[in-house]
Protein backbone atom coordinates (compact mmCIF):
# COMPACT_ATOMS: atom_id res chain seq x y z
CA UNK A 1 0.00 0.00 0.00
CA UNK A 2 1.23 3.46 -0.80
CA UNK A 3 -0.40 6.81 -0.10
CA UNK A 4 -0.63 9.22 -3.02
CA UNK A 5 1.63 12.25 -3.33
CA UNK A 6 -1.48 14.37 -2.80
CA UNK A 7 -1.99 12.87 0.66
CA UNK A 8 1.71 13.17 1.45
CA UNK A 9 1.72 16.85 0.42
CA UNK A 10 -1.42 17.52 2.49
CA UNK A 11 0.33 16.11 5.55
CA UNK A 12 3.47 18.14 4.82
CA UNK A 13 1.54 21.40 4.53
CA UNK A 14 -0.43 20.74 7.71
CA UNK A 15 2.68 19.83 9.69
CA UNK A 16 4.55 22.90 8.45
CA UNK A 17 1.70 25.20 9.43
CA UNK A 18 1.18 23.54 12.81
CA UNK A 19 4.81 24.15 13.69
CA UNK A 20 4.58 27.88 13.10
CA UNK A 21 1.65 29.24 15.06
CA UNK A 22 1.25 32.99 14.93
CA UNK A 23 2.43 33.49 11.37
CA UNK A 24 1.29 32.90 7.84
CA UNK A 25 3.21 30.81 5.34
CA UNK A 26 3.18 31.25 1.58
CA UNK A 27 2.98 28.64 -1.16
CA UNK A 28 6.41 29.80 -2.35
CA UNK A 29 7.84 29.27 1.12
CA UNK A 30 6.41 25.74 1.22
CA UNK A 31 7.63 24.83 -2.27
CA UNK A 32 11.11 26.12 -1.44
CA UNK A 33 11.23 24.31 1.90
CA UNK A 34 10.03 20.93 0.62
CA UNK A 35 11.38 21.19 -2.92
CA UNK A 36 8.07 20.16 -4.46
CA UNK A 37 6.14 21.39 -7.46
CA UNK A 38 4.32 24.69 -7.01
CA UNK A 39 1.60 23.47 -9.38
CA UNK A 40 0.86 20.44 -7.18
CA UNK A 41 1.11 22.44 -3.98
CA UNK A 42 -1.42 25.02 -5.20
CA UNK A 43 -3.91 22.21 -5.77
CA UNK A 44 -3.20 20.79 -2.30
CA UNK A 45 -3.61 24.16 -0.57
CA UNK A 46 -6.82 24.84 -2.50
CA UNK A 47 -8.25 21.47 -1.44
CA UNK A 48 -7.16 21.97 2.20
CA UNK A 49 -8.88 25.36 2.17
CA UNK A 50 -12.12 23.97 0.72
CA UNK A 51 -12.12 21.23 3.38
CA UNK A 52 -11.65 23.74 6.20
CA UNK A 53 -8.18 22.62 7.26
CA UNK A 54 -6.41 25.85 6.26
CA UNK A 55 -7.39 29.49 6.01
CA UNK A 56 -5.99 31.41 3.05
CA UNK A 57 -5.85 35.07 2.18
CA UNK A 58 -4.41 37.05 -0.71
CA UNK A 59 -2.46 40.23 -0.81
CA UNK A 60 0.69 41.65 0.73
CA UNK A 61 -0.11 40.26 4.18
CA UNK A 62 -1.65 37.10 2.72
CA UNK A 63 -0.72 33.49 3.11
CA UNK A 64 -2.09 30.42 4.77
CA UNK A 65 -2.39 29.01 8.25
CA UNK A 66 -4.35 26.34 10.07
CA UNK A 67 -8.06 27.07 10.19
CA UNK A 68 -8.57 24.90 13.25
CA UNK A 69 -6.50 23.71 16.15
CA UNK A 70 -3.91 21.05 15.34
CA UNK A 71 -5.36 18.88 18.10
CA UNK A 72 -8.69 18.89 16.19
CA UNK A 73 -7.25 17.56 12.92
CA UNK A 74 -7.31 13.76 12.92
CA UNK A 75 -4.70 12.10 10.70
CA UNK A 76 -6.93 9.15 9.80
CA UNK A 77 -9.70 11.48 8.67
CA UNK A 78 -7.29 13.42 6.46
CA UNK A 79 -6.01 10.19 4.90
CA UNK A 80 -9.55 8.94 4.20
CA UNK A 81 -10.53 12.31 2.68
CA UNK A 82 -7.50 12.55 0.41
CA UNK A 83 -7.32 8.97 -0.83
CA UNK A 84 -9.78 7.80 -3.47
CA UNK A 85 -10.00 4.39 -1.86
CA UNK A 86 -8.17 1.76 0.05
CA UNK A 87 -8.75 -1.10 -2.35
CA UNK A 88 -5.50 -2.96 -1.78
CA UNK A 89 -6.43 -5.70 -4.23
CA UNK A 90 -8.90 -6.04 -7.08
CA UNK A 91 -11.44 -8.05 -5.12
CA UNK A 92 -12.05 -5.21 -2.64
CA UNK A 93 -14.14 -3.50 -5.33
CA UNK A 94 -16.93 -5.95 -6.05
CA UNK A 95 -18.17 -3.85 -8.98
CA UNK A 96 -14.96 -4.43 -10.95
CA UNK A 97 -13.74 -7.68 -9.41
CA UNK A 98 -12.82 -10.46 -11.85
CA UNK A 99 -10.94 -12.67 -9.38
CA UNK A 100 -12.07 -16.28 -9.82
CA UNK A 101 -10.83 -17.55 -6.48
CA UNK A 102 -12.51 -14.96 -4.24
CA UNK A 103 -15.03 -17.39 -2.71
CA UNK A 104 -12.15 -19.68 -1.64
CA UNK A 105 -9.44 -17.11 -0.95
CA UNK A 106 -8.13 -16.39 2.53
CA UNK A 107 -5.93 -13.48 1.44
CA UNK A 108 -8.74 -10.92 1.00
CA UNK A 109 -9.76 -11.15 4.66
CA UNK A 110 -6.17 -10.82 5.86
CA UNK A 111 -5.58 -7.77 3.67
CA UNK A 112 -8.87 -6.20 4.75
CA UNK A 113 -7.85 -6.63 8.40
CA UNK A 114 -4.45 -5.11 7.70
CA UNK A 115 -6.04 -2.11 5.98
CA UNK A 116 -8.45 -1.57 8.88
CA UNK A 117 -5.57 -1.82 11.36
CA UNK A 118 -3.61 0.75 9.32
CA UNK A 119 -6.52 3.20 9.38
CA UNK A 120 -7.18 2.54 13.07
CA UNK A 121 -3.54 3.40 13.82
CA UNK A 122 -3.83 6.68 11.88
CA UNK A 123 -7.05 7.46 13.77
CA UNK A 124 -5.08 7.42 17.04
CA UNK A 125 -3.18 10.59 16.08
CA UNK A 126 -3.90 14.25 15.56
CA UNK A 127 -1.81 16.86 13.82
CA UNK A 128 -0.48 18.06 17.16
CA UNK A 129 0.91 14.55 17.79
CA UNK A 130 3.00 14.85 14.62
CA UNK A 131 4.73 18.06 15.64
CA UNK A 132 6.75 16.84 18.63
CA UNK A 133 10.05 17.05 16.75
CA UNK A 134 11.45 20.25 15.25
CA UNK A 135 11.52 20.63 11.47
CA UNK A 136 14.99 20.20 10.01
CA UNK A 137 16.74 23.20 8.46
CA UNK A 138 16.54 23.49 4.69
CA UNK A 139 19.67 24.50 2.77
CA UNK A 140 21.48 26.00 5.75
CA UNK A 141 18.51 27.95 7.12
CA UNK A 142 18.15 28.32 10.87
CA UNK A 143 15.97 25.65 12.47
CA UNK A 144 12.36 26.59 12.87
CA UNK A 145 11.58 26.77 16.56
CA UNK A 146 8.42 25.30 18.00
CA UNK A 147 6.44 27.68 20.15
CA UNK A 148 7.06 27.26 23.88
CA UNK A 149 3.35 27.72 24.61
CA UNK A 150 1.66 24.33 23.93
CA UNK A 151 -1.75 25.99 23.60
CA UNK A 152 -0.44 28.33 20.91
CA UNK A 153 1.35 25.45 19.18
CA UNK A 154 -1.87 23.47 18.98
CA UNK A 155 -4.08 26.24 17.62
CA UNK A 156 -4.31 28.40 14.55
CA UNK A 157 -2.37 31.61 14.25
CA UNK A 158 -4.04 34.61 15.91
CA UNK A 159 -5.59 36.83 13.26
CA UNK A 160 -4.78 34.22 10.65
CA UNK A 161 -8.13 34.37 8.97
CA UNK A 162 -11.63 35.42 9.72
CA UNK A 163 -12.84 32.00 10.66
CA UNK A 164 -15.08 31.00 13.57
CA UNK A 165 -12.66 28.13 14.23
CA UNK A 166 -9.84 30.46 15.20
CA UNK A 167 -8.45 30.22 18.72
CA UNK A 168 -10.01 32.83 21.04
CA UNK A 169 -7.74 35.57 22.36
CA UNK A 170 -6.42 35.16 25.90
Amino acid sequence: MQLTLFTDYCFRVLIYLARQPGRRATVTELTDYYGISRHHLVKVVHWLGRQGYVATSRGKQGGLCLARAARDINIGQVARATESGFDLVECFDLATNTCRILPHCGLAGVLKGAMLAFLAELDRYTLSDLTARPLPARHGEARLQRAADPVAAAGPAPGCGDTPLSRPAR
